[in-house]
């Protein structure tokens, strides 16, 4: 049975309001799930559990995330130099090292409940680098998974043109996933001479509009990326009512 995933595009929002939106949608979706699993203490399937997926669309301000497990001294300027070039910065919950969101940057949040897709991290992350992979064979480019490391790139195995343009890191809790990938669209590429992003050394930055010398319109590679989520997770994306 295909999934049904409320869509909504945020426009261009701060980070923390979205992170926040996320925790709440992820909340209510554990809340159910713990409320739901035993009715007079018999279990429910997991496909009678009223759980909602969502997927949220964003284009933050400029910031710089921090994963649980990363490292503070990949980011390579101080406070004062972030707060002059308005960089916020936040550490947060969910898995990798350091990264870059900012305008022009596609950012896509789901909050599915993967008991109803297959429960398999594995499985999730390597999906989502297959939404990214479709839509950059679209453009033209091959995008391509790197051995031991999450995102997608071009070339990743040969040495001095690895270049990662789409990076992923999630949290999941109750199977309910949040967070998510960033895909470099006309992305500003300076921000990420600041970090070491992803706490991966020597390895390049791109985007779209790098690799096509020219901008292109986000609008229509949302569009692309949201046919592709489809054809990867098998679900039909409904416009949230506002």
């Amino acid at each position: 049975m295909q999934q049904q995933v409320l869509f909504e595009d945020l426009g261009r929002r701060k980070y923390k309001e979205i992170w926040d939106y996320q925790e709440t949608l992820l909340k209510q979706n554990a809340d159910i799930k713990a409320k739901s699993r035993f009715t007079d203490a018999v279990p429910l399937p997991v496909e009678a559990t009223p759980t909602i997926h969502h997927l949220l669309f964003v284009e933050h301000d400029p910031v710089y995330t921090l994963g649980k497990n990363g490292k503070d001294q990949h980011v390579l300027i101080d406070e004062q130099e972030r707060v002059e070039k308005g960089i916020e910065y936040f550490h947060i919950n969910r898995g990798g090292d350091i990264t870059f969101h900012g305008p022009q940057q596609l950012v896509g949040y789901p909050i599915l409940d993967l008991e109803k897709f297959k429960p398999d991290l594995g499985w999730y992350l390597r999906s989502l680098e297959e939404v990214i992979i479709l839509t950059m064979a679209e453009y033209g480019l091959k995008g391509e998974r790197s051995s031991g490391e999450t995102g997608v790139w071009l070339e990743p195995n040969i040495v001095g043109k690895e270049r990662k343009i789409c990076a992923l890191g999630i949290k999941c809790s109750r199977w309910i996933t949040m967070h998510g990938f960033a895909f470099n669209v006309n992305t500003d590429l300076g921000y990420f001479d600041h970090i070491i992003p992803c706490g991966i050394q020597n390895k390049q930055v791109t985007s779209l509009k790098k690799e096509l010398g020219k901008e292109l319109p986000i609008e229509a590679v949302k569009d692309s990326v949201k046919k592709n989520f489809e054809k990867v997770f098998g679900c039909i994306l409904t416009v949230a009512k506002q």
